[in-house]
C-alpha cells in the first residue's frame, strides 16, 4: 500500500474536534500482542518464533558490540526472518539503507530488506521529496508506507479528529499517527525483527540501549546497527558515499519528525533538542511503553463517563427544582 505521500502543513488555528466517540477502545490496545519471549506481531501462528532469552540476548550483544556496523547488518540479515527497516528517512536510517544496498550487492540472490514508513501526514515537504529520491538511488527497495488508519490526506485526518490534535492531545495523537499505523504494519507484514536508527550519542532514553533488544510486550527483535556511531560519523558517510538527506539538514536540524514538533539546535545542544522544544518529551511514541497508551485511553474513557454521569445528576436537579 503506497498512495500518494504528499501532504501540506495545515492550520493549527481551530480548536481540535474530538469525542469520546473518535477514541479507540482500549481492547484495541491490546491486540496485536503477545508475549515477549518471541518475535510475534500478530497470533503466535503468524509469524516464524525468534525465541531469545535474556542470556542469549546478552551474549548475542557481546559479540555485535565487537562488530562493525556492516557485519552487524550482515549477521541480522542472515539470522533473523521477516526482517524490516523502520524508518523516517533519518540520517541514520539512510546509512543502514545504503549499507544494506551494498550487501545486496554481494549476495544478489539475498532476501532484501523492505522499509516501513510511518507517515503522519505532517512531515515536511522536504521529507516527502527525499522518499522520492530514495526511491530513484535505491530502486530494488520497498517502501512500505503506513498512515493513520482510514485517512490518506492532513485534510480528511483534521476532518476527523479537529486541527491540532498534536498540541492538543499528543499522547493521544502519538497513538493514532504513529503507534497504532506501526501496530497495523507489523501485523500485516508479518515483522519479526526490524531494524531501527536509534544510537546512544542521541542521548535521552537511548543512551543506555543496546545492539540489540527484545521488545518486551510485542515480542519484536529491535536491532540499532548504529547504535555506538556519533553523528559526525553518520554525517561523514553520508558526505563520502554520496547518499541522499533531507534537506533540512543544511539548515540546522539534525533529528527531523513532523514539522510541528521539530526545530533546528543551537550549536552545543544535544541532536535531538529539536525535537518537542519546551515539553517534558523525548521519544514518539513507538519506543514506548504500550501501557503508557492504554492508560492514556483509559483515563480518556473514565473522563468521559464522568462527564455523562455529572450531566445526568445535573438533569435530575433541574427537574427537582422544577417540581419543586
Amino acid at each position: 500500500m503506497e498512495p500518494s505521500s504528499s501532504a501540506e502543513p495545515s492550520s493549527s488555528s481551530s480548536s481540535p474536534r474530538f469525542a469520546p466517540k473518535n477514541l479507540l477502545p482500549v481492547t484495541d490496545l491490546e491486540s496485536g500482542y503477545v508475549s515477549g519471549t518471541s518475535s510475534t506481531a500478530g497470533s503466535s501462528s503468524e509469524l516464524p518464533q525468534v525465541t531469545l532469552t535474556r542470556p542469549h540476548v546478552k551474549h548475542l550483544n557481546q559479540q555485535l558490540e565487537k562488530m562493525s556496523a556492516m557485519d552487524r547488518l550482515r549477521f541480522v540479515k542472515a539470522c533473523f526472518p521477516n526482517l524490516f527497516q523502520s524508518t523516517a528517512f533519518g540520517l541514520t536510517g539512510l546509512v543502514s539503507t545504503d549499507m544494506l544496498s551494498k550487501i545486496e550487492d554481494e549476495s544478489p540472490g539475498s532476501s532484501p530488506v523492505d522499509l516501513i514508513f510511518l507517515d503522519t501526514l505532517y512531515h515536511f515537504k522536504e521529507t516527502y521529496a527525499l522518499v522520492e529520491r530514495v526511491r530513484e538511488r535505491y530502486p530494488n527497495v520497498r517502501i512500505h508506507t503506513y498512515r493513520p488508519k482510514d485517512v490518506s490526506t492532513t485534510a480528511e485526518f483534521e476532518e476527523r479528529y479537529g486541527a491540532g490534535l498534536y498540541d492538543a492531545a499528543a499522547e493521544l495523537y502519538d497513538w493514532i499517527a504513529k503507534v497504532e499505523p506501526q501496530q497495523r504494519a507489523y501485523s500485516e507484514l508479518h515483522v519479526a525483527a526490524v531494524l531501527t536508527g536509534r544510537r546512544r550519542s542521541q542521548g535521552g532514553e537511548r543512551d543506555k540501549i543496546g545492539v540489540l533488544e527484545v521488545d518486551e510486550e510485542t515480542g519484536i527483535v529491535k536491532i540499532n546497527p548504529l547504535v555506538d556511531w556519533t553523528f559526525s560519523q553518520v554525517k561523514e558517510y553520508i558526505t563520502e558515499n554520496h547518499v541522499p538527506y533531507n534537506e533540512l539538514l543544511d539548515r540546522g536540524y539534525k533529528s527531523v519528525g513532523d514539522w510541528h514538533s521539530t526545530s533546528p539546535v543551537s550549536a552545543g545542544e544535544d541532536e535531538r533538542a529539536g525535537r518537542w522544544k519546551g515539553q517534558a518529551k523525548s521519544e514518539c511514541g513507538i519506543h514506548n511503553k504500550k501501557s503508557r497508551y492504554a492508560q492514556y485511553l483509559e483515563e480518556m474513557k473514565r473522563k468521559a463517563e464522568e462527564e455523562q454521569l455529572t450531566a445526568a445528576l445535573e438533569k435530575v436537579e433541574r427537574e427537582q427544582k422544577t417540581e419543586n
